[in-house]
């Protein structure tokens, strides 16, 4: 009986000493290797509650101190022959280059240091979204004539965070995180019409948007202990 409650006991002492992998360390860099998100909405685009995945498209890095950890994010993303419909499914297809990308500083939380670990947090940052491309009519009875834009928006974002790490060796973590984007943003539209005059027009607004980026999965390498 005694030899089992001391083999007990060093299981227990083993398993709360590699719990302690976070705290143990003053750095920490990380890569997003899968991420689903939600873009900002693109002229007058109709599907704009669908979400695109990425990857290898960001990274982290952290200064840990004790249960709170500061942190430095970002992400890029860029397609070339992005479509989606403008105006109704049935009026307008554009398709030209997209590019996306923010930078953020912010902080998390740990509720624990043990081998999984759910954590929140927060993230403020400027996003950047920038369409270039050609508008083409569908519709026959479109009074639209086809045309080429170049639509961008620069602003503010506050983004709340949860997310749940699993330390899988001293040094290592596995990570995944849901997120959502208030992004507000200062909106350029301009476009030039193909017709014997090349109409050319602009367009200005302030626009508010809510972008669900429902996961991010990545890993996270450990470095500096602490002494």
């Amino acid at each position: 009986m005694n030899r089992i409650i001391l083999i007990f006991t060093s299981l227990l002492i083993s398993v709360s000493a590699f719990a302690q992998v976070d705290g143990n360390y003053n750095y920490s860099l990380g890569v997003k290797g899968y991420s689903m998100m939600q873009l900002p909405k693109i002229l007058q685009q109709t599907n704009t509650d669908d979400y695109v995945t990425m990857w290898l498209n960001g990274g982290i890095i952290k200064i840990n101190d004790n249960q709170m950890a500061f942190r430095i994010s970002g992400h890029y993303f860029n397609k070339k022959d992005f479509t989606f419909n403008n105006q109704c499914d049935n009026c307008e297809n554009a398709k030209g280059n997209l590019s996306d990308y923010s930078i953020k500083l912010g902080f998390e939380k740990n509720f624990n240091y043990s081998i999984v670990q759910p954590y929140f947090g927060a993230d403020f940052g400027f996003r950047s979204n920038n369409f270039r491309g050609d508008v083409a009519r569908l519709n026959a009875a479109s009074l639209n004539s086809p045309y080429s834009t170049v639509a961008s928006k620069n602003g503010g974002t506050l983004t709340p965070i949860l997310g749940l790490k699993i330390n899988v060796a001293n040094q290592v973590s596995i990570f995944a995180e849901s997120s959502i984007d208030f992004y507000y943003s200062y909106e350029r539209q301009e476009t030039v019409q193909n017709d014997a005059n090349s109409t050319r027009t602009f367009a200005k607004y302030s626009k508010f948007e809510s972008l669900l980026n429902p996961v991010s999965v990545g890993i996270q390498i450990h470095l500096v202990g602490k002494n």
